[in-house]
């Protein structure tokens, strides 16, 4: 029997070129099962040096290089299981090839915990003895002063070998968060306009039905949406108490004052930075983005302005091609203001299928980009059929690029920055492919089309993911409390962040709290508020690159090209931009308003 055209494909129907080709990564599933067993096998060539490492800066070296081999191989061992599984979760065959690669995740930490806490142990001035008597040691220069400026917080050599051989029931929320969203929902179909039952998931709906051009779409399919949110409520409050109670533990255990403290100490981050981007931009934004409610409102003639439909396009029957391989040819364009070494990175990625866009049952929700070191980085997006989608192709082709570079001149343990940084070359993409499309164009309404997408990127990192920032910031401070972390109060709090960012510009229903429920990111500690430090970067990045050309390209590539070797202070501030002040925040919200004011402007044209 033919499938209805309105059914979602099994993975094993997808067209071939619409998937990503991870044979770089392995050639067979086999090879992957040898290499798994080979890597555990051969843990012994780290712990060998095992009550060693004070002996001298050779063994230490000797250990530190055997260890980040090791590490190297696990690496793409990990990512083949955890890309196979992200593209269908449910495959039992996927889910059990990644439950073992997290047991031995878990192994493989557990078994090597002693390097780290060894050498936090050396006493003082013992690891500066060391870097002056081996210059092999230099790459590790950064990692080494890192790790003794976790000196106050590491416990017992034993302690740490048993929390990093329990890692994989650390991350357990998040893996039951996505089983339970991926795997076990089920959504109803919703009514449309003519009268037509239309599927629902949650790739659909955050990908097509909340910025439908139709009140009815968006409303109808936000109500069916939230009535299977409800049902899931009361588990993925636990879920989500059980990873929160865990953070604050572990905060505890460590001697840290608080869970954030512990958190941005990872990130390498001030507290004053972390509030700056909190306070600033809800403070300094929301009357913008309450004039741009109001403006779809008026424009689009709607009775009310609901949560539903904050994602209308405002000009919906503006219509550009939209093909994914028309997309790419434009991202393509965009991005080779670069120079040609990016360029070519670029090129590769679309032909060669580092891209997964198709959309079918079982496939993550989002877009993401990994970069398995060693190895070229793999994109995954559903392609939503709407222009939007160039942006997110750029976003994910912008980490790809960053790990590219960072890949191509550090060393494995310094490819990796803060994550603080890790969103300013996705969204500098975004930002380019912007301003790429502004100056092509002279037609009036392309122009404000094409405002209304970087807005877009605005409304994504500057108010979806800060206001789960804001979330984060107030469920932390009530489990330190000791207050029980249940759906109805995630629910509540959600709302009134919520209602304190948007006023009376918008009607906020039950359905709105349940906003915590969409994202896997409260599940990687303090993440979502980086997404907005990440954009206030590439703002002012982009412009000096359209102002001044080459030279601020090549500055800009050389911080990529910096990876982890620097904090994320020195490193931002390398790229001419300094986030220990509140300024560049201001400037970047001031910009987004702008945007807001010239979209007013030109539906008074």
């Amino acid at each position: 029997m033919a499938k209805k055209s309105n059914e979602r494909l099994k993975r094993q129907e997808v067209d071939e070129k619409q998937t990503w080709d991870l044979t770089a990564l392995f050639k067979t599933k086999s090879d992957w099962e040898n290499e798994l067993k080979a890597v555990k096998e051969e843990l012994s060539e780290v712990t060998k040096y095992k009550g060693k490492l004070g002996n001298s800066a050779g063994e230490l070296l000797e250990c530190l290089e055997a260890k980040e081999k090791l590490l190297e191989r696990f690496n793409l061992l990990s990512m083949y299981a955890n890309l196979r599984q992200s593209v269908d979760h449910t495959d039992p065959e996927r889910q059990k090839d990644g439950a073992k690669a997290n047991d031995a995740q878990s192994t493989v930490n557990s078994e090597l915990a002693f390097v780290e806490t060894e050498i936090i142990k050396l006493p003082e001035g013992k690891l500066d003895q060391f870097l002056k008597e081996e210059p092999g040691l230099d790459p590790y220069k950064k990692y080494l002063n890192d790790l003794e400026d976790r000196k106050p917080h590491a416990l017992g050599e034993e302690t740490e070998e048993t929390l990093a051989a329990l890692g994989s029931l650390f991350s357990s929320p998040y893996n039951i968060y996505n089983r339970g969203k991926l795997s076990d929902m089920q959504f109803d179909p919703f009514i449309d306009d003519e009268g037509n039952e239309i599927p629902l998931s949650f790739a659909l709906y955050a990908g097509k039905y909340a910025s439908s051009p139709s009140a009815t779409v968006r409303r109808n399919s936000y109500e069916t949406f939230n009535k299977a949110l409800n049902q899931y409520k009361h588990t993925f409050a636990a879920t989500y108490a059980t990873q929160v109670n865990q953070e604050v533990a572990m905060a505890r255990l460590r001697n840290y004052d608080s869970v954030t403290d512990m958190l941005l100490h990872d990130q390498q981050v001030t507290r004053e930075m972390y509030d700056n981007q909190l306070d600033i931009i809800q403070e300094e934004l929301a009357p913008h983005m309450r004039r741009y409610a109001k403006l779809k409102k008026r424009v689009l003639g709607l009775d009310k302005m609901t949560n539903a439909d904050l994602k209308a396009p405002l000009d919906p029957d503006y219509k550009i091609q939209t093909s994914y391989d028309e997309a790419a040819e434009t991202v393509q364009e965009a991005l080779e203001i670069m120079g040609p070494e990016y360029s070519e990175m670029i090129k590769t990625a679309l032909s060669e299928r580092w891209v997964d866009y198709a959309d079918n049952v079982g496939k993550s929700t989002g877009a993401f980009c990994s970069s398995p070191y060693g190895a070229h980085p793999y994109v995954l997006m559903t392609w939503p059929d709407t222009m939007r989608g160039a942006f997110t192709l750029a976003h994910e082709l912008g980490h790809a690029g960053h790990f590219y570079l960072a890949g191509k001149n550090q060393r494995m343990v310094n490819t990796r920055p803060s994550r603080y940084f890790i969103e300013a070359p996705s969204t500098m993409n975004e930002m380019l492919l912007g301003n790429h499309l502004l100056s092509n164009t002279e037609d009036k309404r392309k122009r404000r089309w094409i405002i209304l997408q970087l807005l877009g990127t605005y409304y994504h990192n500057f108010v979806t993911h800060l206001l789960e920032g804001e979330l984060q910031r107030g469920v932390y401070k009530l489990a330190e409390e000791g207050e029980p972390l249940t759906a109805d109060l995630l629910s509540r709090l959600k709302l009134e962040v919520l209602e304190n960012f948007w006023g009376d510009s918008v009607e906020l229903d039950a359905g709105a709290g349940l906003t915590w429920m969409h994202q896997p990111h409260y599940y990687m500690g303090l993440y979502p508020y980086t997404y907005s430090a990440g954009l206030t970067v590439s703002t002012l990045v982009s412009k000096r690159i359209l102002d001044e050309g080459k030279p601020a390209v090549e500055n800009w590539l050389d911080v990529l090209r910096a990876g982890g070797t620097l904090e994320p202070l020195d490193l931002i501030k390398k790229a001419g931009v300094d986030m220990s002040k509140p300024e560049p925040v201001r400037e970047a919200v001031a910009y987004v308003g702008e945007l807001i004011t010239e979209l007013e402007a030109s539906f008074e044209e």
